[in-house]
């Protein structure tokens, strides 16, 4: 059994205040304390027997106000710890040492983010109040400035200038069509209102001339109705609607259309040729192509109108064709646009009754085309004026 207390403790334990080293007998007697030396009890042994946990060569637990870490040997017990109130006192300290010290930095990083950010966004807020006043006075021919860098602001600003061009086309389009509309729309209504004047005085007038003017009436009335489809036709178009497409024979519809035709206009020559051409088509957006065609070579021939169909390297190709004044070169991709008029030769031919068009119906016979997968070309027609050529895929046998 230990029985002998040591005079004196280490020096760097008699400096320290809250580190302690003590020495139990068996039945954990103090026998020697570090703490008696700086004026402080020992550390009570029931402390140390109450839910200690041993660990590797020894005990360690944490009580209350100390940590401690004891050794047994053959006649007792060697017990080392140390009070948790300075490293809890100078954990204390650094935390407030780093809230102290930490409320001016993040003020500082703040302000500085405050700063960078308003920086980067002034670009971008630009571009926002440019698009506001925009939208505001509708102005779509006005463009954002452009940037030099290529950030992403940069890339905005060429997205959103695209978009303006593209709002103003269609916006100038709009326009376009509702003006020319008007304008077509016009003359019709205003032969109609004229004539039917004519017939409201009565018997006052002859009977000639009140057939004339019931003539005018109903074939102004027939173009006006035939503007109005087309314009629907068109607004189809626009609404991105396709067709229905289905196996048929493209001869049987030629010959069906240029029939009808014929016998509308037995003045008129027809001179036919087909051949059988099997393709995947809507067949009533093809009689309306096929109506377009004659009624355009109608419109300026002289006397014959040719219709061609020929089959040719998987491809249909349809040609109608007038002996008319024909096409200028000039004017051969234009005559599609919407409400385009070509030379005055041909927009003013006289060969028809209203020998002038809307200027709507090969602006609809390129989408039916194209619905169809097709081509469409105007050029020169056998009998010397113009001809529409119109290519369609043939079916593949399976």
């Amino acid at each position: 059994m230990l029985t002998a207390r040591a005079p004196i403790a280490p020096a760097d334990l008699r400096s320290s205040g809250d580190v302690f080293v003590e020495v139990f007998d068996l039945g954990w007697t103090v026998v020697y304390s570090t703490a008696e030396l700086n004026g402080a009890p020992p550390m009570p042994s029931a402390r140390l027997r109450i839910g200690t946990r041993e660990v590797a060569n020894g005990f360690f637990d944490t009580d209350g106000g100390f940590r401690y870490f004891g050794v047994q040997f053959d006649h007792g017990y060697v017990v080392t710890g140390q009070s948790t109130k300075v490293p809890k006192s100078n954990l204390s300290g650094i935390v407030g040492f780093l809230v102290i010290s930490g409320i001016p930095t993040l003020l500082t990083a703040l302000a500085a983010s405050w700063l960078v950010a308003g920086r980067a966004l002034r670009p971008l807020k630009s571009v926002a109040v440019a698009a506001d006043d925009i939208g505001r006075t509708r102005d779509f021919a006005r463009r954002l400035p452009a940037r030099r860098s290529r950030d992403e602001v940069a890339v905005l600003s060429v997205s959103f200038n695209r978009m303006l061009s593209q709002l103003q086309d269609a916006f100038e389009s709009q326009r376009r069509f509702v003006a020319d509309a008007s304008h077509e729309l016009r003359t019709p209504l205003a032969t109609i209102l004229g004539n039917a004047g004519l017939l409201a005085h009565g018997p006052a007038i002859a009977e000639p001339v009140r057939r004339a003017a019931a003539s005018d009436i109903a074939a102004e009335s027939e173009r006006m109705g035939r503007l109005v489809d087309r314009m629907l036709t068109l607004a189809r178009a626009d609404a991105g609607l396709s067709l229905d497409l289905a196996p048929l024979d493209l001869r049987s519809t030629v010959g069906d259309v240029t029939r009808q035709a014929a016998a509308v206009h037995p003045d008129k020559k027809f001179e036919v040729s087909t051949v059988v051409a099997a393709v995947a088509g809507d067949e009533d957006a093809l009689r309306e192509l096929l109506w377009i065609l004659l009624d355009n070579a109608l419109r300026y021939t002289r006397s014959t109108i040719t219709v061609d169909l020929e089959v040719e390297s998987g491809w249909a190709r349809l040609m109608v064709g007038d002996d008319g004044p024909g096409i200028a070169v000039a004017d051969r991709e234009r005559v599609f646009e919407r409400f385009y008029k070509a030379d005055v030769a041909r927009a003013t031919s006289e060969t028809v009754p209203g020998g002038h068009g809307a200027g709507l119906g090969l602006s609809i016979a390129r989408w039916i085309t194209e619905q169809h997968g097709g081509r469409i070309i105007a050029g020169s027609g056998k009998g010397g004026g113009a001809g529409i050529y119109v290519d369609l895929p043939l079916l593949r046998r399976s």
